[in-house]
């Protein structure tokens, strides 16, 4: 039975290099991967092209739940995709699979645990910046794109998949660039 990993950082910042070892010990010969966040299936091409390509006894395998989602219904949605095709999903770390009716329960447990992770991590970074604006001392994120460089490239008749490519960044993210007023 083909195991198909699957790895996932919600930053381009982080590394996936820790989860595909593990993935690699043991035994995907496939491995997707990708740095998107977590907090909904939106924008996770490699886990759409996993799921689209499972066929009947494949198992896709992930390191901790949490890689697959942190929403309860989307892990759970998963799931049940890979299900219909005829596979199962495990998870390492605890280790658990859909093989048996017990993985289920411990899945849905696991991915209530995730989306209530979820919901305390943007609590804290909300509480945060609310405590850094009262000091004064919050000025927002930091642009990581030249939004005037986007509409120049625009103005002078460069298509979004041409800057995105000349500034290193998604089609998407020039498309809403673009959209700003």
């Amino acid at each position: 039975m083909p195991r198909i990993g699957y790895a996932r950082v919600s930053t381009v910042d982080q590394d996936l290099d820790g989860q595909l070892t593990r993935l690699r010990s043991e035994g995907c010969a496939i491995i997707r991967s990708e740095k998107v966040s977590g907090g909904s299936r939106e924008g996770r091409t490699e886990l759409a092209t996993i799921l689209e390509f499972l066929r009947p006894g494949d198992e896709l395998v992930v390191t901790r739940l949490d890689r697959l989602g942190r929403d309860t219904r989307d892990v759970l949605n998963v799931v049940h995709e890979a299900e219909q095709r005829g596979a199962s999903v495990t998870v390492l770390d605890p280790h658990v699979s859909t093989r048996g009716e017990m993985g289920h329960v411990v899945i849905t447990v696991l991915g209530m645990v995730a989306q209530m992770e979820r919901r305390f991590i943007k609590e804290r970074q909300r509480e945060g910046i609310a405590q850094a604006k009262a000091a004064g001392v919050y000025l927002g994120g930091q642009r990581r794109l030249d939004y005037d460089r986007i509409r120049q490239m625009a103005a002078a008749g460069a298509g979004p998949t041409e800057i995105a490519k000349a500034l290193g960044c998604s089609r998407m993210q020039v498309y809403r660039v673009l959209e700003e007023p």
